[in-house]
């Protein structure tokens, strides 16, 4: 133990075997040991003893649009790395679109990586991109390092990233099971979009008749049917329709490769509470009502859902216009997400276990990432330290995302992140941060 170089101390330890008062060794950016409380301190090492304060390993949140190079007025490596670090997030995964270029080819990759090497506060990796014609790049991009690869059923939003039909979603799923890969989806079926009610205007309930749970319910069926006659690793991105969660729970007890996805804005906002004209509170799919709220937290505490992530999507203010038929489709939470979900779990009988399972150890799980995810030996030194019962009222002009709207502005939460720290280093303390410490992550390395 001579070479111990930090020891982390705290009656709250969130470790895979569940919270316990413990002492974290660490030596060289990795945890070396979880010791009894009163361990002894090695020769040479430095004590953070945090009292009663939670130490959670950093939340890992493998769904974030950073949108750099190309719409950085909307987001930047810069700004949404610290507003991660903020939030108790020490590792992301960038998303292949609203960047320009997007991460549909290894040049457009490199191009990613080079933008965000000088401006990572924290560990990112890389998403690939699915796209009609560029099945032939998808073998290189997951040899090139990226997690997995990302399509949509459905119109994007940006034009240089356009929607797979079923012969297209077969051709790309096929292709990555091929290699051992994995396809996440954004499931909603264009055909019911079209049969739905076309409105614009300011209110809410309008904009929730244009994305019905029925184009969820189709596009998740028709995935499933696809993977399981392909045998094929998938994931649901973002899902909001209550009514699929039977269909899902009846393919994982099949044996299908699936894996599902949810929200904080899902969790913790509903439909009944968005003013008119708030079109912060707009993403698709949308926020709905909350007795579907409540059956996706039955389908996280049985496992049906996997994982929870923030699916953090800004723009800039001018393009959240009061009508929710042309306003961009994003919520920003990444700053908020650990609180948010805590907030809204520990109401709901949750401990910090669960959400530590949720938002940290499945979700490091689904991208392979086996050195985040858990205070265990061998694993990054990577922490949350988390003052769980301490409240704070969200004010958006302190947040660090670029542009400064939120859904969850006014509103009261619980667990306030006095400290990050990444491969052993404090990244961020009490509203300050050091210079950037992140490193570019790719698969299996």
């Amino acid at each position: 133990m001579s070479d111990v170089e930090l020891v982390v101390r705290s009656t709250r330890v969130v470790a895979p075997e569940g919270t316990k008062a413990a002492s974290v060794t660490v030596s060289g950016g990795k945890i070396v040991a979880v010791e009894a409380y009163d361990a002894e301190v090695p020769a040479g090492a430095r004590l953070e003893d945090f009292g009663d304060l939670a130490v959670l390993p950093g939340i890992v949140d493998t769904h974030v649009h950073v949108n750099d190079p190309g719409r950085t007025e909307w987001e930047g490596f810069w700004t949404a790395t610290r507003a991660a670090a903020a939030g108790g997030i020490t590792t992301l995964v960038d998303m292949p679109l609203n960047s320009l270029p997007p991460t549909t080819t290894t040049d457009n990759l490199r191009t990613k990586q080079d933008v965000a090497r000088a401006k990572a506060h924290i560990d990112v990796g890389f998403w690939g991109g699915a796209l009609p014609d560029n099945v032939a790049d998808l073998k290189p991009l997951h040899d090139a390092g990226v997690y997995g690869f990302k399509c949509f059923l459905s119109p994007s939003g940006v034009d240089e990233f356009p929607h797979l039909n079923g012969e297209q979603l077969a051709a790309s799923m096929g292709e990555i099971a091929g290699f051992g890969g994995l396809l996440i989806v954004h499931a909603e079926d264009p055909g019911e979009l079209d049969a739905a009610p076309h409105l614009s205007g300011p209110k809410y309930g309008d904009y929730l008749q244009t994305r019905p749970r029925i184009s969820e319910d189709v596009a998740i069926k028709g995935l499933i049917d696809t993977a399981k006659r392909l045998n094929a690793r998938v994931h649901i991105l973002h899902l909001s329709s209550s009514d699929a969660l039977p269909l899902i729970a009846a393919a994982k007890a099949e044996g299908v490769q699936l894996t599902v996805e949810t929200c904080p804005h899902y969790l913790t906002l509903t439909a009944e509470e968005v003013p008119d004209g708030a079109s912060e509170f707009k993403c698709c799919p949308p926020i709905r009502e909350g007795a579907n709220q409540d059956l996706l937290w039955q389908a996280l505490a049985d496992g049906t859902i996997d994982c929870i992530v923030t699916d953090h999507s800004p723009s800039t203010a001018d393009l959240k216009t009061d009508d929710f038929a042309t306003a961009w489709g994003g919520i920003s939470g990444l700053q908020l997400s650990l609180a948010a979900i805590w907030t809204e779990a520990a109401k709901r009988g949750h401990s910090l276990d669960d959400v530590v399972r949720w938002m940290s150890a499945r979700t490091s799980a689904l991208v392979g990432l086996d050195q985040k995810g858990a205070i265990e030996a061998g694993r990054d030194a990577d922490f949350a330290i988390l003052a769980p019962e301490e409240n704070f009222t969200v004010d958006a002009a302190e947040l660090q995302h670029r542009n400064k709207v939120t859904a969850y502005a006014g509103k009261t939460l619980s667990g306030v992140v006095k400290s990050t720290w990444l491969r052993g280093e404090r990244i961020y303390a009490d509203g300050a941060f050091t210079e950037p410490a992140g490193r570019l992550l790719e698969r299996n390395n």
